[in-house]
């Protein structure tokens, strides 16, 4: 007679389910994932977008091996600050470690805050079309003359609601969202909102953990202060003594960029400290700018005094009425 066991890894091989856990940054999602990942003995595949770069583990809040608890975590430490990486790799290195967990009978669990490598695992890669040269040229030519302020004043008029995603100091995205509006004659947020409309590859719980403003915004401050007191000065430095540059993708992260431009003597650290925290709470409100046009999501509101345990308790009810929806599952997560 098939055990429980056997039962619950039959019907995810032949349901391919996929649970994604995710949320603005210093919600808690790490450490739920964790305790979720144990209930089902699984591993985590992570959603950060950071946290892909090697050497970069306080800034990026990348989990410690005792934080891990012995879960396995993949997609991380993937390459080093100075090698490209983007969501159609992503999409592709995810979509293989899916595979390989659903043909070992166990289920997939995406835990991250990255939406667009969310999105990508989820519907694929948006069609908006290719870089093109002369219209970079003629964008730079806009950065030379009016700054990065006239090149995002730009992007506000003809396409607001990408603008208010990004901030104005990421010249690069900024430059896409234009050069794509030039090409497509569209905005880049129309052609997302097509995309999102698309419907999932594989069945998919979509599973978003929030907390009340206030609360939030006071850890994101917390972890910081540790952050700052427990390696990510010496972290940064590190980074950049090996010769990696400011102007990386990677060292222009939260934190990073704040800390290499205190060194370089352009505020203090009472300044820098400012900085860092304010971008990060706009950092956050912007991510869940983007999870609330995401179609789907089941909202948990974590209340501050409530234990990471009883909000996995929740999340693990969730998972076991999704998956009895889709006819076969009768197992009960492992204890």
């Amino acid at each position: 007679m098939p055990t429980q066991s056997d039962m619950m890894a039959d019907s995810i091989r032949r349901h391919r389910p996929l649970v994604v856990l995710l949320g603005p940054t210093a919600t808690g999602k790490s450490a739920v994932g964790v305790q979720v990942a144990q209930r089902y003995n699984t591993e985590i595949l992570t959603a950060d977008s950071r946290q892909v770069y090697r050497g970069m583990d306080i800034g990026t809040d990348k989990p410690s091996l005792q934080e891990r608890q012995g879960i396995v975590h993949r997609l991380i430490d993937l390459v080093d600050p100075d090698e490209p990486y983007n969501a159609g790799r992503y999409q592709r290195e995810a979509l293989g470690e899916i595979d390989r967990v659903i043909r070992e009978g166990r289920l997939p669990l995406v835990v991250g805050g990255t939406g667009l490598y969310i999105r990508t695992l989820i519907r694929g890669i948006c069609e908006a079309p290719e870089a093109d040269a002369d219209i970079r040229r003629e964008l730079m030519a806009l950065v030379a003359a009016q700054g990065r302020e006239g090149l995002y004043a730009e992007l506000v008029r003809v396409d607001p609601v990408t603008a208010s995603r990004l901030h104005p100091n990421d010249e690069s995205k900024v430059i896409r969202a234009l050069e794509v509006y030039r090409l497509a004659g569209c905005s880049l947020a129309s052609l997302h909102a097509h995309h999102q409309s698309q419907e999932a590859a594989f069945p998919t719980l979509l599973i978003g953990l929030q907390r009340p403003k206030e609360t939030l915004y006071r850890r994101i401050e917390a972890r910081i202060d540790w952050q700052l007191t427990h390696g990510m000065v010496e972290e940064t430095r590190a980074l950049l003594a090996r010769g990696y540059s400011r102007a990386l993708g990677s060292m222009k992260g939260l934190g990073y960029r704040h800390l290499a431009a205190q060194f370089a003597g352009e505020y203090d650290a009472a300044e820098m400290v400012r900085r860092f925290k304010q971008d990060t709470r706009h950092f956050a409100k912007r991510q869940m700018t983007w999870f609330r046009k995401e179609p789907g999501i089941t909202w948990l509101m974590i209340d501050a005094q409530e234990s990471t345990s009883h909000t996995a308790d929740r999340v693990v009810e969730l998972i076991e009425q999704f998956m009895a929806s889709l006819g076969t599952w009768r197992a009960q997560p492992v204890s």
